[in-house]
């Protein structure tokens, strides 16, 4: 039996789903969605040509308090991070793959959603 998820939840869904639908467009393919580790979440893994990126997707109905791209902390990104070196481990087929780590911002507008792609929004170290 499935969980009952909120409209809060559903609309994350829908965010991410629309994110990676925007970067498929781009050229970008899916490796996988949703990637759980201990160390935290990796929302989508894809791969565009020999990099694999690892993107955050947020999604914010009102730009109050700086918006989607800015709820990103050091220590979400840290999370983030050690996801993706838990994922590098475990594929090791990806392993000499450069790796970059992308943020897609959704911010609700009048007339739909506004998205931007921040590519390398963050570094590792």
């Amino acid at each position: 039996m499935e969980k009952q998820r909120s409209s809060k939840q559903k609309q994350g869904q829908a965010a991410e789903d629309y994110a990676c639908h925007y970067l498929q467009m781009q050229g970008l393919i899916l490796i996988t969605r949703n990637f759980n580790a201990r160390q935290g979440e990796l929302d989508l893994v894809m791969l565009e040509r020999d990099t694999i990126v690892f993107i955050e997707v947020r999604y914010r109905s009102r730009s109050d308090f700086g918006g989607a791209a800015a709820s990103i902390t050091r220590s979400k990104q840290q999370k983030i991070i050690a996801a993706a070196r838990y994922f590098l481990h475990h594929q090791p087929r990806y392993a000499n793959y450069a790796a970059r780590f992308d943020v897609i911002a959704i911010q609700a507008q009048q007339q739909g959603w506004h998205i931007d792609w921040i590519p390398a929004a963050f570094l590792t170290n």
